[in-house]
């Protein structure tokens, strides 16, 4: 019997993204189409108090392609992990719901033309990566942030918290199980466990265009995530990334 896994799987976490996810998932689709591999997008609504279920229904009426799943708990670290243990592609790609990366970039983090490594991430910070109409006091922001990252979790990536991320099928089965935050930090922790499993990160430059509709709150959203690198740390002086790890719910 012929294999029907898909090559590539798209994950999108979604929390009142139905303006978005009408212009951006069947422009996804379409481009996918051309490229002459099979593929998935899977979409996880979590706890929108707007259209984004029926929206994305909608969309998979007309595009099989795309699925819905939904949680009706919040948190885009949550999302993300019910959508890359649901997925079933060899290379699992997570893309945020407004596609601020062109989506034409994403064959750069699949072979022939990845670079070698196991997680591929699109890198604001990279050499050669460019950003388009974002706010003077964002940049600033994030990159004290990041230097928090690097200072607490992980000593050189430049940029842990872009949006657009592959990970080999393989790796991501081994490692969302042991993901533990359902915010905003997932990124670091997951990136921190794959460090202490010996997985080779490498960082994508990419072209980055800034949308005024952010969810990220950055005050609030800040203060959360310097805790949860606290809470990283703890939860690897306490073992509880050591593998195997069970899979501990979404």
């Amino acid at each position: 019997m012929a294999d029907t896994s898909p090559y590539l799987s798209v994950v999108i976490p979604a929390y009142n993204e139905a303006h978005r996810l009408r212009r951006t998932l069947p422009h996804a689709v379409d481009f996918l189409r051309t490229q002459g591999f099979p593929f998935e997008i899977l979409v996880v609504d979590n706890g929108s108090t707007d259209a984004t279920l029926e929206v994305v229904q909608e969309l998979a009426r007309r595009y099989p392609e795309i699925h819905p799943l939904h949680t009706p708990l919040r948190g885009k670290g949550r999302a993300v992990k019910m959508g890359m243990l649901a997925a079933r592609g060899t290379y699992r790609f997570l893309a945020d719901a407004d596609w601020s990366m062109p989506v034409e970039e994403i064959l750069r983090f699949l072979p022939p033309q990845a670079p070698e490594g196991d997680i591929l991430i699109g890198s604001r910070e990279a050499p050669g990566a460019v950003r388009y109409h974002e706010p003077w006091y964002r940049h600033i922001i994030g990159r004290v942030f990041n230097w928090m990252v690097q200072l607490l979790a992980l000593p050189g990536i430049r940029d842990s918290q872009c949006g657009f991320k592959c990970f080999r099928g393989d790796v991501a089965e081994r490692l969302f199980p042991c993901q533990r935050l359902t915010g905003m930090s997932f990124d670091v922790e997951v990136l921190f466990i794959a460090r202490r499993m010996g997985y080779r990160i490498v960082e994508i430059p990419i072209s980055w265009y800034f949308d005024p509709d952010s969810r990220v709150r950055l005050v609030q959203d800040s203060l959360r995530m310097a805790w949860d690198l606290i809470t990283i740390r703890w939860n690897a002086w306490r073992g509880r990334y050591d593998p195997p790890c069970t899979h501990l719910g979404t």
